[in-house]
């Protein structure tokens, strides 16, 4: 957010520089005179809105808004008095005019955030569709079913508590998928959905959790670890004979979670599995963005033996969510 700030105000300075110069030849001179005053002023209210962010989280948008237009305001004003009396340079114009100019800098920036926060609400909503249709294949419904059928002659109660473990899940996988949950629910589903493919697939699923050193509390977008772990279970274990190890690795590093999930890979098929692999590793990557932008990173490798999925998200503990 601050670095797209800083780019944004640079890039309207240099628009307004060019319409007054078409040519740049003459006016290049005065873009850097005008940088003596600018650059201070955007470093200045960058460090001070950095300093005031979680206060601003709390405030109203209103009032947030004309709290920073003044603040840019006098921010640009003391720049202007303290370089051109305390320093003495000779700025061409007054305390006032910076002050306007930053304000209507200021303005232009916040609306384009605005703007760019109305136009990704709808794209939350769409991602929540696609994020169904990548999320719910028939192959892993009928899987489980036949495998409840199996078990309904000789394990009733197996059965009962498989189908329920079931209605669990598809009512997470048609949950709003707009809002964030705490890592330790996404945990417990994970925990769920690997019991059903157990039940199918027994001893070649075989599971290895390390999540001692993880955030309960540490919000992330819904079913982020189901996808991954059924991506590992239908490309790592199900076309091995003997099936494969699932490792899934979660902890807590300078203020960001970072999540693996790793399987082996059949002998016949070393590699980076494709197919619909893609397709969910690409929509969990878009919920990311839009739930994160650029604080969020996903990555997948394969090694001589195990394919790696790698999640890097910021931690918002839910005590601090709005």
């Amino acid at each position: 957010m601050l670095l797209r700030l800083l780019v944004l105000a640079e890039a309207l300075r240099a628009v307004v520089w060019w319409v007054h110069d078409p040519g740049g030849g003459a006016g290049w001179a005065r873009y850097l005179e005008q940088a003596l005053l600018f650059v201070p002023v955007l470093l200045t209210l960058v460090l001070v809105l950095f300093v005031l962010h979680p206060w601003l989280q709390r405030t109203p948008y209103r009032q947030g808004v004309l709290l920073v237009l003044a603040l840019s305001a006098l921010v640009a004003a003391l720049w202007h008095v303290w370089l051109s009396v305390g320093m003495g340079l000779p700025l061409p114009s007054s305390p006032g005019h910076s002050a306007s100019v930053a304000v209507l800098v200021a303005g232009a920036v916040l609306f384009y955030f605005n703007w760019r926060h109305h136009r990704l609400s709808p794209a939350l909503a769409e991602a929540r569709v696609s994020a169904l249709q990548a999320r719910i294949r028939p192959h892993f419904l009928f899987n489980s079913l036949n495998s409840v059928l199996a078990l309904l002659r000789d394990q009733p109660a197996r059965a009962e508590a498989a189908l329920h473990d079931l209605a669990d899940l598809y009512r997470a996988l048609l949950s709003d998928a707009r809002a964030l949950v705490p890592l330790s629910q996404e945990l417990q589903l994970a925990k769920v959905y690997l019991d059903i493919e157990a039940m199918r697939l027994e001893s070649r699923l075989r599971l290895e959790w390390r999540t001692r050193h993880a955030p309960p509390d540490a919000l992330v977008p819904p079913l982020l670890l189901q996808p991954l772990l059924e991506n590992a279970v239908r490309y790592g274990v199900e076309p091995s004979p003997d099936g494969a190890l699932i490792v899934l690795e979660i902890y807590a590093e300078a203020e960001q979670l970072i999540v693996f999930v790793r399987n082996g890979l059949p002998p016949a098929g070393r590699g980076v599995p494709t197919g619909g692999n893609h397709m969910a590793l690409g929509n969990i990557r878009e919920r990311l963005e839009l739930h994160f932008d650029a604080e969020a990173q996903l990555r997948q490798y394969s090694t001589d033996d195990e394919y790696v999925v790698m999640v890097r998200l910021p931690i918002r503990p839910a005590s601090r969510a709005r």
